[in-house]
């Protein structure tokens, strides 16, 4: 088990890294249970596969947990569910010192932490990520939001979660496919930040994808710390630090809006398309080797 510190001024929080976390849940969600209950949003897929063992594990310690479901995909990403959430929690009196747990993916963090930002003017969330593009980007750094008509993301607030808990664990039950979309967010860390990780991410793809353990948890690790590091020098976007992390989004936001933000593209499948279009770009307007480009094609494609 590994903690991460992201040090954002107002609200410093931890992200822990282990494998069976998940099936540990009462030893580091004790402290933010509320008279021996947790609120959480979870998805359709996860209430199936993964969300028995966080209550389990609760109920072991006396811990009941109230789950509100959404319908799985991006398209929940949106004002309607938002609102049903909102109903949902003050249907079940959540108060200011509650901490609502976002179990799932990026949709469910994202939704989640928005509607912790704006209920009761604001109470504590956990992220506890279940996909590999979550538990690398999404859940860490405090972007929350829901799409709009006018774009993805368009609606949303800075709003730091108090702890994030990643169990690699929940990676057995991914379809390659998102493991795919997520590890282009794991080799975006290579490109803005670490060159000799973006090495390790070309040679070790294979064995990621095959399941190897150390592999994993080194991409997520490795990963989590890149991101800490720019949160914590630019948590509002603000001096342009925190930019880097937006590689590829361009372009890969306006493929999503094209398929309808859609199963047909995932976020990560349009990230990856986005960073291959950047660096295609770069080198069009001679800011880039063609060899470079050809390179992250490559890995991408692979």
């Amino acid at each position: 088990m590994q903690k991460i510190r992201v040090g954002v001024e107002n609200q410093p929080y931890d992200i822990w890294v282990g494998n069976g976390l998940l099936d540990k849940a009462s030893d580091w969600l004790a402290p933010y249970a509320r008279d021996g209950r947790i609120l959480a949003i979870t998805d359709s897929h996860v209430a199936r596969h993964i969300a028995p063992r966080l209550s389990d594990s609760l109920k072991a310690s006396g811990i009941t947990v109230s789950f509100f479901e959404l319908p799985a995909g991006e398209q929940s990403k949106c004002w309607s569910k938002l609102a049903e959430i909102i109903d949902w929690l003050l249907d079940n009196h959540v108060e200011r010192s509650d901490h609502i747990v976002a179990l799932g993916g990026g949709v469910v963090g994202d939704i989640t932490g928005f509607a912790a930002h704006i209920v009761k003017r604001g109470c504590g969330f956990i992220q506890v990520p279940t996909t590999l593009l979550a538990q690398v980007d999404s859940s860490v750094g405090g972007k929350t939001a829901i799409n709009s008509a006018a774009g993805k993301n368009m609606v949303g607030a800075f709003h730091q979660p108090s702890l994030v808990v990643i169990d690699p664990d929940t990676l057995a039950t991914l379809p390659r496919r998102e493991l795919g979309a997520g590890f282009a967010e794991v080799v975006k860390y290579g490109l803005i930040d670490d060159p000799v990780f973006f090495d390790w991410c070309e040679t070790n793809a294979e064995a990621f994808f095959a399941g190897d353990a150390e592999a994993r948890n080194h991409a997520i690790i490795a990963s989590v710390e890149s991101k800490a590091r720019i949160v914590a020098a630019d948590e509002r976007e603000l001096n342009g630090t925190r930019a880097l992390l937006n590689l590829g989004h361009t372009f890969g936001h306006a493929l999503e809006a094209e398929t309808g933000y859609s199963d047909k593209l995932l976020h990560g499948e349009a990230v990856a398309a986005g960073m291959a279009m950047a660096f295609r770009y770069s080198v069009r307007r001679g800011e880039c080797p063609a060899e470079d480009a050809e390179r992250v094609g490559r890995l991408f494609h692979s």
